[in-house]
């Protein structure tokens, strides 16, 4: 794809398809090439994906790029520019490739065991068959079947020695020349053998199996990446080709790419959505568990939003086109997920870093063993230094270290995904496993975020209506949650509001106003302590009872004289009891962090069951509170959805934003909830977890497969068994008769092990945290509300 703006503000991203990637070793390779290019600041190159990031503070040029990527070896598919037409030729490029690699595989395999058969019938029916007429027989089929089979192995391994590299097709080549030469040798040089004492023995099968083993892995590898990014190709699929638009008055069908801001479109039932919008006619329910995991539908009504790729449900809906193409809900859902699944986890430094190295430090042990063993080795000693040789190159596996963490991290990050989690990148996501606290915010996380007034109290001789409507004069000019309750309450109450002068919010205490030439506060305590109020009799008592309740009491405070109290209640979502249950289960302390008062903020942890209160708190003071957590050693995500939540969010090791919130909260966050539920945290801890652990097997199979086999191909079990008198009748399948590693062997073991690490990857998708949730909560109506308490 083109050039594109980054999350990371001034940066600018160019993401490019490679093609001829098999191992770690070339995605070092191909990351060291980016690098290299005047202007690039950073390369992260996915083994899984096949794909290069390439970032940069200064304008990118692809043509470089390219140039550079082709001179380390590789290719670069050519640039979508976003055409999703262009993206599924590249598909259909990888498509082909993979039939590509099946049919050479079968090719290979074919050939290659139909020699080997016959050449034990031959030894077990003592045919006596011309050994000359045989040997050049199965040099012609076998020199046909690798120019076809082994073409790309070769070719790779060239391009790549002549930069003076080396990656897992050199150590192919190594091995599968090796085995051919030794084989030409002994058919065409017969007299020379005969001379040196060595027995005519030649390995032609040997040859075409490794190359259709290595040729099978790579096809099912092909296979398996393609079901890794599942979560992509769902979301994807979600976006109709067409969609219908009023225009001029009549109904039209027009590609959805076409659509305009503020255009009026028309779904019928049973049709997904094609752009975001806000519902303008008719009504309906959307099934909306593709971007959120919420299984149950949401009712559309006339002035709610809908999104891009939901399904529409059972009846007609009309809505006005608000974000369209990129901008769209499930376009940045997309990117988001793309970016993540790109991205490379700190955990995997370990693998690059080994990779970097391994394949010359395999090649010095294959030399290594050659040597060794035909000095030592036992009658015929050449043949065994070759076939041991040949047995290190092909059993070595890069391609297992490079896979094992990028699979896993696509197939989580996808999980996640289709659960309504949305993990910025990979660090975030190995971050995500390491949370020992959980702070969250306490309104419109925890609470369903809409507020409403359960009591106005009056006091010194004044009517509650007054202290309600003058309360709602002062909160006309307040977008915060609490005042759009007020002003709720009031017109509910029919006491009519007056215009109000001189507006100014006072972030954490309140807001204040002048209303009919008088000077009007409403805020909590904090706010009359400032200015030096002197509270009227029995009203901070009054208002501690009223937030032990679970209520936020807010004072009205008119000419310096406490007036009034209204109490604003906002109701715990269903779901928080079971998440803050849920994280607990897994070790993780939870902490209430909030503006309120002490006893409405403990009443609320009551409620759900949290450890710890950190209440009274300014939005500014937030992050301070984040920082203590962190300085006493805790791992700390926050959990949050408004603007004031923002900076926290950006503080924490882990920043979640609930998927209700605002932009800026969404934009600080390392961790996204598409849905308004709690559990979404559980659900991002235990996916983080479940990833890391398969990736922390993955790596270890990797490891102990190559410390452990390639030792054993280069002959450490030959010494056993030759003091044992004999390898066991079970095992000379495995060792042969004399007690040394088959290269067919190990060329089929090298194909599980990539494979195995491919699987264990795929697991993740069976992976399931709970039962879906049960239907949310209704949102309280304005008819809910009911009538002010007065009380003078």
């Amino acid at each position: 794809m083109s050039a594109a703006s980054s999350p990371r503000s001034g940066v600018e991203e160019v993401t490019l398809p490679i093609t001829g990637m098999t191992c770690a070793s070339c995605v070092r390779r191909v990351e060291n090439a980016l690098v290299a290019v005047e202007g690039v600041d950073e390369a992260v190159v996915n083994l899984a994906t096949d794909s290069a990031t390439v970032h940069s503070m200064a304008a990118l040029d692809r043509d470089a790029l390219v140039a550079a990527v082709d001179a380390a070896g590789y290719g670069v598919l050519g640039d979508t520019g976003g055409d999703p037409v262009a993206a599924q030729l590249h598909e259909r490029e990888r498509a082909v490739e993979r039939q590509r690699l099946r049919v050479r595989s079968l090719v290979a395999l074919g050939f290659g065991w139909s020699i080997f058969l016959a050449m034990q019938i031959n030894r077990w029916a003592d045919l006596h068959w011309d050994k000359d007429a045989l040997f050049i027989t199965l040099f012609v089929v076998t020199t046909a079947v690798l120019l076809y089979a082994a073409r790309d192995i070769y070719r790779i391994a060239w391009r790549v020695a002549r930069h003076g590299a080396a990656e897992m097709n050199t150590l192919i080549a190594l091995g599968v020349t090796a085995a051919y030469g030794y084989s030409v040798a002994a058919t065409f040089a017969a007299g020379a053998f005969e001379e040196a004492g060595l027995k005519r023995e030649v390995f032609f099968e040997t040859a075409l199996i490794i190359v259709g083993f290595v040729t099978l892995g790579r096809y099912l590898e092909a296979r398996a990446k393609g079901q890794t990014s599942v979560a992509i190709q769902r979301l994807l699929r979600l976006r109709p080709s067409t969609a219908r638009v009023l225009r001029g008055g009549r109904e039209i069908e027009v590609p959805a790419a076409e659509i305009a801001l503020a255009e009026e479109i028309v779904v019928r039932p049973g049709e997904q959505l094609p752009v975001d919008g806000e519902v303008t006619g008719g009504q309906s329910s959307v099934d909306e568990s593709m971007l959120t995991g919420e299984s149950l539908a949401v009712p559309k009504r006339p002035g709610e939003r809908v999104f891009a790729g939901t399904l529409n449900g059972e009846g007609v809906l009309h809505f006005q086109a608000t974000q369209v193409g990129e901008a769209t809900i499930l376009a940045r859902v997309i990117g988001l997920v793309e970016t993540a699944q790109a991205s490379k986890a700190p955990v995997q430094r370990l693998a690059d870093s080994i990779a970097s190295i391994f394949v010359p430090i395999v090649i010095a042990i294959a030399a290594g063993t050659f040597v060794l063993w035909a000095v030592v080795g036992p009658d015929p000693a050449l043949t065994f230094a070759v076939l041991n040789a040949v047995a290190v190159l092909v059993v070595a596996c890069p391609c297992a270290l490079g896979l094992a963490t990028p699979t896993a991290v696509m197939v989580g990050t996808g999980k996640g995904a289709e659960r309504g989690v949305l993990f910025r990148d990979a660090e975030a996501l190995e971050w995500a496993q390491a949370i020992t606290t959980a702070v969250f915010d306490k309104t419109g996380t925890l609470t369903s975020g809409q507020p409403r007034v359960s009591g106005v109290e009056a006091l010194g001789g004044w009517d509650g209506a007054a202290v309600l409507r003058f309360a709602a004069a002062v909160e006309q000019g307040s977008e915060h949650a609490l005042a759009l309750a007020i002003r709720n309450a009031a017109a509910i109450a029919g006491t009519g509001v007056p215009p109000a002068v001189a507006f100014e919010a006072m972030p954490g205490r309140g807001a204040r106003a002048v209303v009919e030439d008088r000077a009007v506060a409403v805020g909590n305590r904090r706010l009359i302590e400032e200015f030096a109020v002197e509270p009227a009799s029995g009203a901070i008592a009054r208002a501690e009872e009223l937030a032990s309740s679970g209520a936020t009491p807010l004072y009205v405070v008119i000419d310096a004289e406490i007036r009034g109290l209204i109490a604003v209640a906002d109701s715990i979502k269903p779901t928080a009891g079971a998440a803050i249950a849920g994280l607990r289960s897994l070790g993780v302390r939870t902490v209430l962090l909030t503006g309120d008062t002490r006893a409405s903020g403990e009443a609320a942890a009551r409620e759900v069951g949290i450890d710890e209160v950190i209440a009274e708190v300014l939005p500014a003071d937030k992050v301070a509170a984040v920082e203590r957590l962190q300085g006493a050693g805790e791992t700390v995500a926050m959990v949050g959805d408004g603007i004031n939540d923002a900076p926290a969010l950006a503080q924490a090791d882990v920043g979640i934003a609930m998927g209700g919130g605002t932009d800026v909260a969404i934009e600080a966050a390392q961790v996204t909830l598409m849905r308004d539920d709690p559990r979404g945290v559980l659900e991002a801890v235990e996916i983080s977890r479940v990833t890391m652990r398969t990736i922390r097997q993955n790596l270890g199979w990797a490891f102990g497969y190559n410390l452990l086999l390639i030792p054993i191909a280069a002959g450490l079990a030959y010494p056993i068994f030759e003091s044992v008198g004999s390898v066991p009748g079970g095992l000379e399948w495995l060792f042969g008769e004399r007690g040394f590693f088959e290269p067919i062997v190990a060329a089929f073991a090298m194909m599980i092990s990539s494979l195995s690490v491919m699987a264990n990857s795929l697991r993740l998708q069976r992976w399931c945290s709970h039962d879906d949730p049960p239907p949310p909560a209704r949102e309280p109506s304005a008819a809910s509300l009911g009538r002010p308490v007065q009380e003078g």
